[in-house]
């Protein structure tokens, strides 16, 4: 005798290797490993290693913090934001805007550069990232969802020609102001322009061009690392200090040191509302920047994981001196541009890092300043996807318009309302599509098959002159309910001689109390003034609403139907007779079996 055999129950271990990939997102990738990602993430790692280097510092300064704060923030929490994120191309580390958010919120507090300067930094980073590791724990990242692609393509490039402007006074060999506005930027470089450096510019513009041609000739070689060192020899070969050429400069030779974030109940009531905003901004920032470089790879983003991973970066960050950081528009773009292919590229980098600044920290001295501008240049060209705003433009007026004021508010704003200013702008235009449904009128079509319902503004067809068909397409809410009243007043009045309406209710999601009592009082209003109201194809949903709010005892069971053939079939027996017989038009199949109907074929 045969037995059979019951399915297995799975056990701790089987649900334990279930759970490792969501607790451990790095144990997805790494079967995907191999030669040949292995060799293009260490050539990606190399290359945003030595383009941190510059980029570390200067987001120091701007932090109000020493030097190498800077380019501790791009070790440690670059690999803990690679290894727990979802993104295979982001890298997180210094940034402009979250330093220019925590100088704002820390030297209200103490004095830059000093201890206490910086054991509020950190705690202010430690901070930042409980609050993003909370949201993404409570799974809430599909709140970015709302950060549409016409906002991150504005926003990707406006925020590619502010760090396009940032390089300039470098390319150009200019000493411009720091920390001004686009204008302020634009205007001092127009005016200096005739003093530049021509030495410098055949430095930065001799880069940029290596990496163009070396892009063309093999799209796989690492062109902007080759195109640095190119810059550099070229620097040697013109004896580049004694022309003004500015050099990267010897950097420290040190790990980052273990630290201890500190704060008693005051200092944290303090830092609270800082913390929150950076720790906003830099989700905002860094799933922004990983949504936008997975629709060139292809790649599906989970929200909440990057929340996880950006949360953990900030709070292990926070323990070896790095201050908070967040996705970086420009590492990312060269990762994603030099060929990186999953999250190892992140650990390559923060590796290569840490290996320049012990071995070859004096070798650093050597990189031009302009060649840097000139590969920054070109990263911030490829940040402008023409393709995507062409598309947007072309297709909808309302996106373009949330294109074009995010592009304005990133550059002429500050950059943490960019965003912002574009959700807001999604939303109002969401609200409004969804609070403005139309009503379609439909004609039977003598031509097609069973006499079809069709748009007659599309296809000009006959309607009954007693019995008006209309499609609702939208949702019945409250914020939706005047604009239906009022368009259903508008059509009732431009057809006085169609006593009866069938609404098809095939396109209405859902009906909230608000809705119910339009309805409700609509019904009502028509009975009274001879007219009567069908509905049909109701959603099982919205007719259970209807049932409980009253509504359908006002409108009447016997005015609702399952289907629109039914539904005709009904309401036609149900027309005046004496006007039927009159009618010529039989726009029905059912209109044979009138008064009249005989006499048609």
């Amino acid at each position: 005798m045969e037995h059979c055999e019951l399915p297995r129950r799975p056990g701790r271990l089987d649900r334990l290797r279930q759970a490792l990939p969501r607790l451990f997102p790095f144990l997805g990738w790494w079967p995907q490993v191999n030669r040949r990602t292995f060799k293009a993430d260490l050539w990606a790692g190399l290359t945003g290693a030595v383009i941190v280097l510059p980029q570390g510092v200067a987001f120091a300064a701007i932090a109000g913090l020493p030097p190498e704060y800077g380019l501790y923030a791009a070790m440690v929490p670059v690999v803990v934001a690679a290894l727990f994120g979802s993104s295979f191309h982001l890298i997180s580390g210094p940034t402009t805007t979250a330093s220019l958010v925590i100088f704002a919120n820390v030297s209200q507090l103490a004095a830059p550069g000093t201890a206490e300067y910086l054991h509020l930094v950190l705690a202010l980073t430690l901070l930042a990232g409980v609050v993003k590791l909370g949201l993404g724990l409570a799974r809430l990242g599909g709140m970015v969802n709302f950060v549409s692609h016409s906002v991150v393509t504005g926003f990707m490039a406006g925020a590619a020609i502010l760090i396009a402007t940032s390089q300039l006074g470098h390319f150009f060999g200019l000493a411009l102001p720091r920390g001004g506005s686009f204008l302020e930027t634009w205007g001092a470089l127009l005016g200096q322009l005739s003093a530049a450096n021509p030495w410098v510019v055949a430095v930065g513009a001799a880069t940029l061009a290596c990496a163009v041609v070396i892009r063309r000739i093999n799209p796989r070689a690492p062109a902007l690392l080759l195109a640095m060192v190119a810059g550099s020899l070229l620097s040697l070969a013109l004896d580049g200090p004694a022309h003004g050429i500015a050099l990267v400069g010897a950097l420290p030779a040190s790990l980052p040191p273990l630290s201890l974030p500190w704060f008693d109940l005051d200092t944290l009531r303090t830092l609270v509302p800082g913390a929150v905003a950076v720790a906003m901004l830099g989700l905002a920032e860094a799933v922004s920047i990983a949504r936008a470089v997975a629709t060139r790879s292809g790649q599906a983003i989970d929200n909440s994981q990057e929340f996880i991973g950006q949360g953990l970066a900030n709070i292990v960050g926070s323990f070896f001196s790095a201050y908070a950081t967040s996705g970086s528009f420009t590492r990312t773009g060269v990762n994603y541009d030099a060929g990186g292919k999953t999250p190892l590229a992140a650990v390559f980098s923060s590796g290569f890092l840490a290996a320049i600044l012990l071995l070859v920290a004096p070798l650093t001295a050597y990189l031009p300043i302009a060649s840097m501008a000139g590969v920054i240049l070109l990263v911030a060209a490829g940040l402008i996807s023409v393709p995507a705003i062409r598309h947007i433009v072309r297709t909808d007026r309302g996106e373009a318009g949330v294109l074009a004021a995010t592009f304005l508010a990133t550059l002429f704003v500050e950059l943490q309302f960019a965003i912002y200013a574009g959700v807001i702008l999604s939303l109002l235009l969401y609200l409004r599509r969804t609070s403005h449904p139309h009503f379609i009128t439909l004609a039977p079509d003598p031509a097609s098959p069973h006499r079809a319902l069709v748009n007659i503004r599309r296809s000009p067809q006959a309607e009954c002159p007693q019995l008006k068909i209309l499609r609702l397409d939208g949702s019945i809410f409250f914020g939706a309910v005047n604009h239906i009243a009022e368009e259903l007043h508008r059509i009732v009045a431009q057809s006085p001689e169609q006593c009866h309406i069938l609404i098809l209710g095939s396109g209405i999601n859902f009906i909230d109390a608000g809705g119910c009592h339009m309805l409700f009082h609509e019904a009502g209003a028509m009975k009274l003034s001879g007219r009567e109201i069908f509905f049909c194809s109701l959603k099982s949903e919205v007719m259970e609403l209807l049932r409980r709010g009253g509504c359908l005892a006002r409108i009447g069971a016997g005015n609702v139907f399952k289907d629109k053939s039914t539904a005709i079939s009904g309401i036609v027996a149900r027309l005046d007779p004496e006007r039927c017989a009159c009618c010529h038009l039989r726009v029905f199949d059912e209109c044979r079996a009138r008064p009249g109907g005989e006499d048609v074929e």
